[in-house]
């Protein structure tokens, strides 16, 4: 993919409505920066808000772990090429246990020992609905029915779902990744 400079400007902090400024001051306080495709979607702050809404919800809540979360944002965002979402959450998922040789041969996932079946089901999930979330095979959904339960399979297709808008979003604008302690201006 030819890349550019980034297509939209970020919200500055000093620009930012209150509720936005908030959010921008949680997240330099928990991440250390402000994600640059936050700070571009604070142009619009009610669709902005109602975004870190679902986000923090998709990933903080639930019963299925953080860490296979992570694993599918990945495989999501490699197989839609977005630099910026790889850049991020490929650190997460490495700081939460997977390691660099299986994030970066991840599309072997089938044919590797060091994934478990749920892990697997999930990956083939990630990959089905990114590629063709038409053409699913109910064997599939009854494979993901052996080890999670409904709601869980909601939070696995909400995270991926999740990230194939925010993969085409930051592609779409050439969202530069964003850099340790970006966003506190």
């Amino acid at each position: 993919m030819l890349k550019t400079a980034p297509r939209l400007s970020r919200v500055p902090r000093a620009e930012a409505s209150p509720a936005v400024a908030g959010i921008y001051d949680r997240y330099m306080r928990t991440r250390g920066n402000v994600p640059n495709m936050f700070r571009t979607m604070a142009h619009r702050p009610e669709i902005f808000e109602t975004m870190i809404a679902h986000f923090e919800a998709i990933l903080q809540t639930g019963t299925v772990p953080l860490r296979l979360k992570e694993l599918v944002i990945v495989r999501t965002s490699q197989l839609n090429r977005c630099d910026y979402c790889l850049g991020s959450h490929t650190q997460i998922a490495l700081r939460l246990g997977w390691s660099r040789e299986q994030l970066e041969n991840l599309q072997h996932w089938a044919e590797r020992s060091d994934f478990t079946a749920p892990e697997k089901a999930a990956l083939r999930l990630a990959e089905q609905m990114t590629l063709d979330s038409n053409h699913i095979p109910d064997e599939d959904f009854e494979r993901l029915r052996e080890y999670f339960d409904e709601g869980q399979v909601v939070e696995l297709m909400a995270a991926i779902g999740l990230f194939n808008y925010f993969n085409r979003f930051n592609n779409a604008l050439q969202i530069e990744p964003t850099k340790p302690g970006e966003g506190a201006e």
